[in-house]
């Protein structure tokens, strides 16, 4: 049976409202198997029990009172009352030294009571009877037979920090030794994973107090991860990564209050290069340390970022994995910030890690597109495929994706999310509904987005101005030129009007590259619409329902995208649709050759459309505009129009787009017309939104 340890420090547990978060976490866990859960004391409580004094008891005696209210009702309230009275006793009565143990008791009892009120087979471990401080092997050796001899328990709490030494006496582990705990469980059962919950997302690259450009660091190996801790990175416990690699088992460092973010993952894989950061209080001075594997001319690298910010390095020293630099006290958050851009903010502007959603057409043009070597040549911007995914798997290497690449299963955004280095860009090629969603979790990491699915753009305007602002607060790049006319330079254009003071006056676009193909091609005399229609769908070029498309779907999407970026919060029901075949045809779900057959009881309607047109030198085309109204507001419609030869959209063919718009600056119109679709036109436009 699968065994996962979980660690969550006191910040996780420092409320009620925090432990049924940590719950909820522990729940999910336990539907794959058993949990044992291993907590610290909540936080500011270990504090305020070294100090002793009723004064500094009492206010984290309501602290948990609080907690024990907010989360027991009826009989099991009174029953974890009376146990947290008991605890509180015997602190009372414990002598001062002993008084620090009994943190971690009142707040795993309570999570181990909360859990059975819940209905979970669970069992409290006592931490000072089972973990012996100087003997891991004897702590393996009662943990194990602890856990054996309970088959049936699906969740074991345990206390972390408190211990015995060998004299069997109540001990600790040592501030932060909570970790440690953790580390002697999962070695202790062969767990299959250890996961140590926490209040930021992993191991960063430096402090993100210190500095705020701090990024997540994906994977490190063992060593790197001791290192880090060692020379002063707060989040991990040093003596740590010594159980958990005798054992083999992989460290996750994960945060309490973001499940789904970036996470650090400890093992025996490294990203390579330079690591991190960190910093340590050492005499009257401060030690930084860049720990990575360290290149020659990184000590002349941090002599001139320390220069050119005005910091003098007081001393450096560096072996093969550690670089360490001594400086007052007074200049640490300039100095930290200084090696930071250098060590870890100069290579984003020289190499672009590009993570790619979609392996169709478009994905695989651009694929193709970015491994052409002229691109570095001609933009001095290296692109590094660091990973695709299709909607079943996704292969993922941060040097590159190859061939040879395996595939793996699961959520490839969360994967970018916890991955990807600083200036990374993620593309959407695909044609999902839902994939928008995923865009703010992406530029809340700091990955910029660049998107050909027009879908994800035209969702609530509400959704849209937030992805808007979420890309503007980090200075990220959002991207989506390629929605509205493939290669075209349509949104740049209208953007540039709107941006610049200047106002859209009107705008027509004939955009559904569908209803131009079949348009294009209808002809009353020579075959009926709905024949043109199924061969369209037989070719591909329609939605997979046709009706979508007769019905003004596609172009209404553009339309969304069009009016918003001329300024306008244009939401799905300001547009009024005139299908260009009866509304009533539209209705119910038959297959498309079944449609296709009904439609040609449309034929007349619409052949008598086509020759009215034609008989005033006219041609249809299906057209969405947007006209600016007498009352400052916008009219938005989508239909079938009969446009004169002096019309740009009258000579369009194929596939082919056109946009005309006037601006109050403006008043000629400016016409923008070619082709509005191809993999490799797409392909083109995304890798230009890329390098922007």
């Amino acid at each position: 049976m699968r065994t996962s340890v979980l660690k969550f420090g006191g910040s996780s547990v420092a409320s009620a409202t925090g432990i049924s978060r940590v719950l909820d976490i522990v729940e999910k866990e336990a539907e794959g198997g058993r949990v044992i859960l291993v907590a610290s004391a909540i936080s500011g409580c270990t504090d305020a029990l070294l100090d002793g004094s009723a004064q500094a008891l009492e206010p984290i005696k309501e602290r948990h009172y609080a907690i024990v209210n907010r989360l027991f009702t009826g009989a099991d309230k009174e029953a974890v009352r009376r146990e947290t009275d008991s605890i509180f006793a015997r602190i009372d009565a414990a002598p001062k030294e002993e008084k620090v143990t009994f943190g971690e008791i009142l707040s795993t009892r309570i999570l181990a009571k909360k859990l059975e009120a819940e209905g979970y087979s669970t069992l409290w471990l006592d931490s000072r009877q089972l973990v012996v401080s100087g003997s891991l092997q004897e702590s393996f050796r009662r943990i194990a037979k602890a856990v054996a001899e309970a088959p049936g328990v699906q969740i074991f709490v345990a206390p972390g920090f408190v211990c015995q030494d060998a004299a069997g006496c109540v001990s600790t582990l040592g501030r932060g030794g909570s970790d440690y705990s953790a580390a002697i469980y999962a070695a202790a059962v062969k767990a299959d994973a250890l996961r140590i919950w926490t209040d930021v997302p992993g191991i960063m690259t430096a402090n993100p107090r210190q500095v705020p450009q701090a990024r997540t660091i994906p994977v490190m190996t063992y060593k790197e991860a001791f290192t880090m801790a060692e020379r002063g990175a707060k989040v991990l416990y040093a003596p740590t990564v010594a159980p958990a690699m005798e054992a083999g088992i992989d460290i996750e460092i994960r945060n309490t209050f973001d499940p789904d973010g970036g996470y650090t993952v400890i093992g025996r894989e490294s990203a390579g290069g330079r690591v991190g950061l960190a910093s340590v209080k050492e005499g009257d001075n401060v030690k930084i340390s860049l720990v990575g594997t360290i290149e020659e001319g990184d000590r002349l690298l941090s002599a001139r970022a320390l220069e050119k910010a005005g910091v003098s390095a007081l001393g450096m020293e560096s072996s093969v994995d550690v670089l360490t630099v001594t400086v007052r006290p007074e200049v640490e958050e300039k100095a930290l910030q200084a090696l930071h851009r250098t060590f870890f903010k100069s290579a984003s502007s020289r190499e672009i890690h590009v993570f790619i959603a979609g392996e169709g057409a478009v994905g695989t043009a651009l694929f193709e597109l970015l491994q052409r070597a002229d691109v570095a040549e001609r933009t001095g911007r290296r692109t590094v495929i660091a990973g695709t995914a299709n909607s079943r798997s996704f292969r993922m290497d941060l040097s590159g994706v190859k061939a040879d690449t395996p595939r793996r299963e699961g959520d490839f955004v969360r994967e970018v999310c916890r991955c990807a280095p600083e200036g990374s860009v993620f593309v959407d090629a695909t044609g999902s509904e839902t994939i928008h969603g995923d865009y703010l979790k992406l530029l809340s990491s700091g990955i910029s987005v660049v998107s050909s699915n027009r879908r994800a753009l035209a969702v609530p305007y509400s959704e849209y101005a937030a992805m808007h602002a979420a890309a503007r607060e980090r200075g990220l790049a959002f991207r989506y030129g390629t929605t509205v006319g493939a290669a075209l330079p349509i949104l740049e254009s209208i953007t540039r009007s709107s941006g610049s003071g200047d106002t859209i006056v009107s705008l027509q676009a004939v955009v559904s590259c569908t209803l131009n193909q079949i348009l294009g091609e209808y002809n009353p005399s020579g075959g009926s619409f709905a024949a043109c229609l199924e061969r369209a769908w037989k070719q591909g070029l329609t939605e997979p329902d046709p009706r979508l498309d007769l019905g003004g779907a596609d172009a209404l999407r553009k339309l969304l995208i069009l009016g918003r970026r001329a300024g306008v919060p244009l939401e799905k029901e300001d547009v009024a649709i005139t299908p260009i075949v009866p509304g009533n045809l539209l209705e119910g779900d038959s297959a498309p050759q079944e449609f296709c057959q009904a439609l040609e009881g449309a034929e007349p309607d619409i052949a008598a459309m086509v020759a009215d047109a034609a008989s005033q030198g006219k041609r249809i085309r299906f057209v969405a505009s947007l006209e600016l109204n007498s009352e400052g507001g916008y009219d938005a419609a989508i239909g079938p129009v009969a446009v004169p030869p002096s019309h740009p959209a009258y000579y369009i063919g194929g596939t082919e787009n056109a946009i005309i718009f006037r601006t109050r600056l403006k008043p000629n119109p400016l016409v923008i017309q070619g082709p509005g679709e191809g993999p490799l036109q797409a392909a083109s436009a995304l890798l230009d939104d890329i390098l922007r």
